[in-house]
């Protein structure tokens, strides 16, 4: 379908384009010359984007269709302008097979909507023991591999796995935790957990990891992207390691750049998160590394749970949050917090993740695929259960007004998503 979007706020972050004009679209692709439109979107007030790019989002299948379904968190995503996503490999069983990569990208792909780009695991099963033919995962569609939130004990497995990647090429993606160090622990360990007695996860966790991970790479030369980092020495390593020409990227999770362990309030279930909210001073050091690159991208770390296991107590409720819907308004929350542009911030959820996945989308460009976002990033929304689309209505966020309300989302030139 030829389309044409008129009259909106152009921001495309990777080239600095920020002008009030039309963008046409031919083919499923941007076009630069004006074509006659079958199809007219009025964007005259709004701000047309490239379509956000996560790199964390759990679907949930296969294995958990009772905590969501492929089709209602594609749903959640277009809803809140991701045209492209990347899935962990935790499902059940996890994304260790060709056979299951391949299932998931029909699935997705019969859907219509965001494109899905699937993680594969590490090891197989996740169990951190035996490596995975990655070369044949790579081969059925897997952008790059991780062990999610599974422990990896044996640093002679994980070296053996940095060197095989780095044999073919291939990115691996993973967060950095000593499980060991962190062993029961439910929340941040500071004073909130200490005055809640609540069992903690100290700091220390992360960046003894980051230390191993870091020199690891260091032997193999590994392309290795960490994933959602929570403390202020963590950026400080990480900022060290890019200075030093180590061919590594980073991400941080939405909900991380702006709550901290104060907002577990009492026993809050919604705010157990992996990893926890940390403390204030790491909040702002993830917003300002956020800012300055040193953290390339933010992410949702969509999980969305079912509503019984986030009704138990903090300890034993299950961790995660919804984020799809939210990654967009959090943003741009972010961004005004920090007086930034918002090309600059919306950069962060579109032009930067897309050259991690090393995609052409995440740009407004001739020739680049018609992937687009048209928002309103003044209109305010309140985030309720029965506004959000994914089957999780698991969020810190509940009850809390945000700005940034998406009107159109376009897949390849196609309107999947559209709000009067």
């Amino acid at each position: 379908m030829d389309l044409l979007i008129r009259g909106g706020r152009v921001i495309d972050p990777a080239s600095g384009r920020d002008e009030v004009g039309d963008v046409f679209v031919s083919e499923g692709k941007i076009s630069e010359k004006k074509i006659k439109a079958e199809k007219t979107i009025d964007a005259k007030g709004l701000v047309v984007a490239p379509g956000l790019i996560d790199l964390a989002a759990r679907l949930r299948e296969p294995g958990y269709e009772y905590k969501a379904t492929l089709e209602s968190e594609m749903d959640a995503a277009v809803a809140g302008g991701v045209t492209s996503l990347a899935c962990p490999p935790d499902t059940d069983p996890p994304l260790d097979e060709p056979g299951l990569v391949d299932m998931l990208r029909r699935r997705a792909k019969a859907l219509s909507r965001a494109r899905v780009y699937p993680v594969g695991a590490l090891t197989v099963k996740l169990a951190g023991e035996r490596l995975t033919e990655m070369a044949e995962l790579a081969e059925a569609g897997c952008v790059a591999f991780s062990q999610a939130n599974a422990p990896l004990a044996d640093t002679q497995v994980l070296w053996r796995a940095l060197q095989y990647a780095a044999t073919f090429g291939f990115a691996v993606w993973l967060r950095a935790e000593d499980r060991w160090l962190g062993r029961d622990g439910v929340a941040h360990d500071g004073e909130v957990a200490t005055r809640l007695g609540l069992p903690g996860i100290p700091s220390f966790a992360e960046t003894i990891a980051l230390a191993t991970l870091l020199q690891l790479v260091r032997a193999t030369g590994t392309r290795l992207h960490l994933c959602r980092l929570s403390t202020a020495v963590g950026v400080d390593m990480v900022r060290a390691a890019k200075k030093e020409g180590l061919p590594v990227s980073c991400d941080v999770g939405i909900h991380h750049v702006h709550l901290s362990e104060m907002d577990l309030g009492y026993f809050d279930a919604h705010c157990r998160l992996e990893p926890p909210l940390r403390s204030q001073r790491d909040r702002d050091a993830l917003a300002a590394g956020l800012a300055d690159g040193t953290i390339d991208c933010a992410v949702s770390d969509h999980t969305p749970v079912d509503e019984d296991q986030k009704q138990l107590p903090f300890a034993e409720a299950e961790p995660g949050a919804t984020g799809l819907e939210l990654l967009l308004p959090l943003a741009l929350k972010w961004g005004e917090e920090r007086k930034l542009p918002l090309a600059a911030a919306l950069a962060r959820v579109t032009s930067e993740p897309a050259r991690i996945l090393g995609v052409p989308s995440g740009r407004i460009q001739p020739g680049a695929p018609a992937d687009l976002v048209v928002f309103d990033p003044q209109l305010l929304f309140r985030v309720v259960p029965e506004a959000l689309r994914s089957q999780g209505k698991n969020s810190p966020y509940l009850g809390y007004e945000l700005a940034g309300r998406v009107r159109a989302t376009l897949v390849a030139g196609n309107v999947v998503f559209e709000q009067p």
